[in-house]
This record gives C-alpha cells, sequence and structure tokens, in this order.
C-alpha cells in the first residue's frame, strides 16, 4: 500500500454558528472512507476556532475534538463558511492560518469562509471567488484581493476559494482531482451521485433553468445530445439546427441560459475532453485532439493552454500514474 500523498492531512475548521451544509461537503469528500479506492485516503480532523460548545446552523450543539494547535500539523485546512461576512475573526486564529502556507500547506474556503482568509491576509495580491452575494462587499473590504464573482471556484496554489454552497463541492473534488487524478474524481463523484466535473471557470449564476418545457427543453434535449458527438465537426449553426430553433434564437437562448456563447462553451467541453483523456488514456495527442473535436494538435493546445494555463503533454505528466488503482 502507497504511503499517504502530500497533502493527505485535512483540518476542516469549526465554529460558533457553523455552516452545516459547507461542512458536510467537507467531510463527505475528505472524511468519508473510500475502501474501494486502492490507496491511502485523506486523513480527516475537525478542530474548533474557539472554545466550545458551539452552536451550528439548524440548532446543533457540539464540540470539537482539537483546538486550533492542530492546524499547525495540517497539511489542508478549510474554511467551511463563516458565521457571517462581517463578523470578527479571532486573533489567533488568524495567526496559524497564516503560517499554514508559509510552510507548504493549503488554505481552503467555502463560500463566506474567503472573509476569514481575506482577515489572514492570504489572498492579498491573488485571485478569489466567493458567492455572488459577498462579491461586491469582498472587493470593497480587501481592495488588495482580485475578486473574480464569476467563477464556481479559483484555484491558486496554496489558497483555493470556491463561490456559493455547492461550489464547495466542485472545489473539494478538484482537490481531489489535482492529489489523485481524473479518474479517482470521477469514482468519488460517481459515489456521491455528483456530475464529475465543473470547470472552475464556468459562471456562478445561470439566469433561467435548464427546464425540460417549451423551447428550454429542445436546448436541454442538446446539451444532453451533445457530450457523446464532441469528435464531430459541429458548428453552431449545426447546434442550433439540431434545437430546431434559427441561428439568432438559439444564440440569444443559450446565452440567457448558461451564461456564455455556444462557441465558448463547446470549447470548454472539448478541452475537458481533452483534460481526460490526457490523464486516463496514452493516446498522442493528435488522437486526443481528434477524440475531443479539434481537429488538430495546434488547435487542441492553443486552446488547452488558453483554460488550463499549460500544454496537454505537461499536464499528462503532471497526472501521470495518479489514476492507479481506481475503480
Amino acid at each position: 500500500m502507497p504511503d499517504h500523498p502530500p497533502h493527505s492531512h485535512v483540518v476542516a475548521l469549526a465554529y460558533d454558528g457553523l455552516c452545516t451544509f459547507e461542512f458536510g461537503c467537507t467531510y463527505e469528500i475528505f472524511g468519508l472512507p473510500r475502501p474501494e479506492l486502492d490507496r491511502p485516503w485523506y486523513r480527516f480532523h475537525v478542530c474548533a476556532a474557539e472554545p466550545g460548545p458551539l452552536r451550528a446552523a439548524g440548532g446543533l450543539v457540539f464540540e470539537a475534538p482539537y483546538d486550533l494547535g492542530l492546524i499547525e500539523r495540517a497539511d489542508t485546512v478549510v474554511v467551511p463558511g463563516w458565521r457571517a461576512a462581517d463578523a470578527p475573526v479571532p486573533r489567533p486564529l488568524l495567526e496559524a492560518l497564516r503560517r499554514v502556507p508559509e510552510r507548504g500547506g493549503r488554505l481552503v474556503s467555502i463560500c463566506s469562509g474567503v472573509f476569514v482568509l481575506a482577515a489572514a491576509g492570504v489572498l492579498d495580491g491573488r485571485r478569489a471567488t466567493t458567492h455572488w452575494r459577498y462579491a461586491e462587499l469582498l472587493a470593497r473590504s480587501y481592495p488588495d484581493i482580485r475578486v473574480d464573482a464569476d467563477v464556481l471556484y479559483v484555484d491558486e496554489g496554496s489558497v483555493l476559494t470556491s463561490a456559493g454552497s455547492a461550489a464547495g463541492l466542485d472545489l473539494c473534488l478538484h482537490i481531489v482531482r489535482r492529489d489523485h487524478g481524473a479518474a479517482v474524481a470521477n469514482a468519488v463523484a460517481r459515489r456521491l451521485v455528483l456530475a464529475p466535473h465543473r470547470d472552475g471557470g464556468q459562471q456562478q449564476f445561470v439566469a433561467a433553468p435548464l427546464a425540460r418545457e417549451a423551447g428550454n427543453g429542445r436546448l436541454a434535449a442538446l446539451l444532453d445530445w451533445l457530450p457523446a458527438h464532441l469528435d464531430e465537426p459541429l458548428a453552431v449553426a449545426d447546434l442550433a439546427g439540431r434545437a430546431g430553433m434559427s441561428l439568432r434564437a438559439f444564440q440569444r437562448r443559450f446565452r440567457q441560459t448558461l451564461g456564455t456563447t455556444p462557441g465558448e462553451w463547446l470549447i470548454r467541453q472539448r478541452v475537458a475532453r481533452a483534460r481526460e483523456l490526457a490523464e486516463t488514456t496514452q493516446l498522442p495527442v493528435e488522437r486526443i485532439a481528434a477524440e475531443a473535436g479539434f481537429g488538430s494538435a495546434e488547435t487542441l493546445r492553443h486552446h488547452f493552454r488558453r483554460l488550463v494555463g499549460t500544454t496537454p503533454g505537461r499536464y499528462r505528466r503532471s497526472f501521470a500514474g495518479t489514476a492507479k488503482g481506481a475503480p
């Protein structure tokens, strides 16, 4: 059995007024045993930001088993929300958090937990996100942070932040993907009955839901059909025709529903497919480009670098061997 990988000791912060959903997301990903995976999983502990007993949303009262001293031994510290965006943060907690990235650890926030990291000063000069309701307050209160309100999560290496509650699951799965590779992250997502990967650059707020009725039903059916046909030479006009709409009406409806253009959405889906193939197969880049619908390796490399920040080859090398043993 291999040793625990780097960043495998995860500590979740508990506090008076704990956001139970965000905390549950953290435990579900990092704390729940994974006997189906042939690898050591994360070691998960909970530490209290202040003396107990502590109250949680929903009327629960509890005591955390460890104090802030545990943060000194943690590889990854998760702040699952905060009791209020403008609530003060205890100084001992701020001091403990500042030391985590200095010694090579990771800090993670979900939703309003970003205000704790901001108060600690670890986000100064960095890009970060939070729930769209809090983004303006975060930017106004901490002008040294580059606040991006239009994404699900931001990975700045040693500091990672997510948007509203459910985006915390996306960020946690992204961390599993970073640590263990796509196959393991997909296995965890299947157990949780979740989509295996939502790109962090996806917009937080969708103006209209994908209802399977009236005009939206045709668009929803198209989005169900498309993943299995990404290798086909599809143009936006082809998608509009399949949805039974004029090109102009299709583009308008698509942007209203998904918050982006059909062309950009299609490119992101193809890059996501290319990432999966790079991580889980030994296909050459030219074959990956064809399977993902890019047509040429040069086109794949252009969009891959634009959206992922590196080349397919370097991306594959960074994940080499991480999927071994995954179901």
